[in-house]
């Protein structure tokens, strides 16, 4: 199946029933939309009109090569959080800060289209369910805590806790007055709205109706703001507003030619181009298994690359999969991708409409939106859960999280990650071997540990459950030996080989050392139940030159010590 494979006309069957389906899931993921691509913009330090910007052409864009209908890509909250950190510490005099969103945009988007290319989706992996919650819950933290004092009309600014704080502290009181009293009632509204709303709507309207009016409370609360601040003439009394959007007319813009400015942005970018990927893909798999849909990872990879190098030149910021635009986009039954489509369409139509009104808009109302949507996100329980199952999963949600909070998401990605190898290092560099013996009455062998189970005199039945690669196989002929020094006078050692999915060179190397120690001390070593592909391998590297053993197609027959395996047909 070709990498690019673009929505085109010619081959687009579209009915009448399925467009209707992606025009309604359009109109309703728009207007949670509209309010976001001005708050994640206000959460990055940018002008609102760059969250339109990243509102529009990134859509086409996705919908174009990306491969599910359901991702609402454009603005997200983490990669708002992570824009302005990076943002912060570009010097004014080399770009302004929305030139460099723009080089952020572009270099997410090559580093999304380079990963494509070379087929490396399975980078995902590198970012651990631990990890990857924590890091959320972390972000979702510091987002509030950096739109705190916007809430209360405060001037202070921030992207970490400590950051905040101290400019708090310095800023004190000011600006805070009828600003925190648009912060604070919209804020209540809000948390009204999600919590009672829908019963509430229930009275007078049908289910679907309610649940409509409900998902569209972010947008009713910000009109219902912009006509008290027209009323009251809320800049006299110190209100900050959004201000004038330009004019909507999308125009490709050229990115800033400063090197420097690309190398200091360019681990940012990285950083941003890994988590993108990795919670647009979790979103859109786990959707995706609901709904009976396959998502190809290489061209998730295409569609985001395609849709930051188009916020790149259009105006806009970095951008990936929304969580809860992605959720909506799934409820409200989308189709197919041309919903993208119908949105930036819908979403253009809004944005020209309402330029004028939006100018209107207090900041603090846009705070309020912003500190529910992303507060809701956070999922307290995992850490619990981590915590019962494995308590250094959940120290390592927890470190992430609060250097998320403290420092800024690179730090904390870096040492997400570090740590998460150094776990998987820790736990594969002791290969997991258990003695095993026979089941009564049965030919099945279990764990004589968990399980009363026969051993059989003379041979030693060792079931190897780990892979033997370079990480464990110095480790091998100590276990094994340990358990042969428990029963004196055995002949054999037999290796129950089923678990193990792969022998690199180092575990080939351990079982010819193996071989020979066991040898030294008058014992053979045996395998069974050797999967095709590790035979195979086995054969390639010439193990039949040295290995002087028996190979059996059953552990059970191994331990009788008869039909051992032909050498042509062991390719189970």
């Amino acid at each position: 199946m070709p990498l690019l494979r673009p929505f085109t006309l010619a081959r687009l069957h579209y009915p009448r029933e399925v467009w209707r389906d992606d025009l309604l899931a359009a109109l309703i993921v728009s207007v949670l939309l509209v309010p976001q691509a001005l708050a994640y913009a206000l959460v990055a330090g940018l002008p609102p009109a760059v969250g339109v910007c990243a509102s529009l052409l990134p859509l086409l864009a996705y919908a174009a090569l990306g491969s599910s209908p359901v991702n609402a890509v454009g603005p997200a909250a983490v990669l708002a959080l992570m824009t302005g950190q990076a943002l912060s510490a570009v010097d004014p005099l080399l770009a302004s800060h929305a030139d460099a969103a723009l080089v952020l945009a572009l270099e997410t988007g090559l580093l999304l289209a380079a990963a494509a290319l070379l087929k490396l989706d399975a980078l995902s992996s590198l970012l651990s369910v631990p990890v990857m919650q924590g890091f959320n819950a972390g972000a979702a933290v510091s987002i509030v805590v950096s739109q705190g004092p916007t809430l209360l009309g405060s001037p202070a600014k921030g992207f970490n806790a400590p950051s905040v704080v101290r400019a708090w502290w310095q800023a004190g009181t000011t600006g805070m007055g009828l600003a925190a009293v648009f912060g604070l009632a919209a804020l209540a509204m809000l948390w009204w709205a999600r919590r009672h709303g829908k019963a509430f709507a229930a009275r007078w309207l049908s289910p679907t109706q309610a649940a409509m009016t409900v998902r569209a409370a972010p947008l009713i609360v910000l009109m219902l703001a912009i006509v008290v601040a027209w009323a009251v003439s809320a800049p006299s009394h110190g209100v900050v507003l959004t201000g004038p959007l330009p004019a909507l007319a999308l125009q490709i813009t050229w990115p800033v030619n400063a090197p420097a400015l690309w190398w200091q942005l360019l681990p940012a970018a990285g950083a941003m181009a890994l988590v993108a990927f990795v919670s647009s893909l979790a979103v859109t798999e786990r959707l995706g298994l609901q709904r009976g849909e396959h998502i190809q990872p290489r061209r998730e990879l295409a569609g985001l690359a395609a849709a930051n190098l188009a916020a790149g030149l259009g105006g806009g910021m970095p951008v990936g999969g929304s969580l809860a635009r992605t959720a909506l986009n799934a409820d409200a039954g989308v189709r197919t991708r041309m919903a993208g489509v119908w949105t930036a369409l819908v979403m253009a139509l809004v944005m020209a409409l309402l330029a004028a009104p939006l100018a209107w808009l207090p900041k603090s109302v846009l705070a309020a939106t912003i500190i529910l949507a992303v507060a809701s996100t956070i999922e307290w329980r995992a850490f619990g859960e981590a915590w019962r199952y494995a308590r250094s999963e959940a120290s390592l949600m927890v470190a992430v999280a609060v250097l998320v909070v403290l420092r800024d998401a690179q730090w904390a990605l870096a040492v997400g990650v570090g740590a998460s190898i150094a776990l998987l290092l820790q736990r594969s560099s002791q290969p997991h071997a258990v003695l095993v013996g026979r089941m009564p009455g049965t030919e099945h062998y279990r764990n004589v540990r968990r399980y009363t189970a026969e051993l059989t005199a003379g041979v030693v039945g060792i079931r190897i459950d780990e892979s033997l690669l370079f990480t464990n196989a110095r480790q091998l002929s100590g276990v094994v030996v340990d358990y042969l020094e428990q029963f004196p006078g055995s002949t054999r050692v037999l290796l129950q080989m089923s678990p193990v999915n792969r022998i690199d060179f180092s575990g080939l190397e351990a079982l010819h050392a193996l071989q020979d120690i066991l040898a030294a001390r008058g014992v053979r070593l045996d395998l069974s139940e050797v999967k095709g592909p590790v035979l195979d391998r086995l054969r390639a590297g010439g193990w039949h030159t040295w290995f002087t053993g028996r190979l059996f197609l059953s552990h059970h027959q191994g331990v009788l010590g008869r039909e051992p395996m032909a050498a042509a047909s062991a390719s189970a």
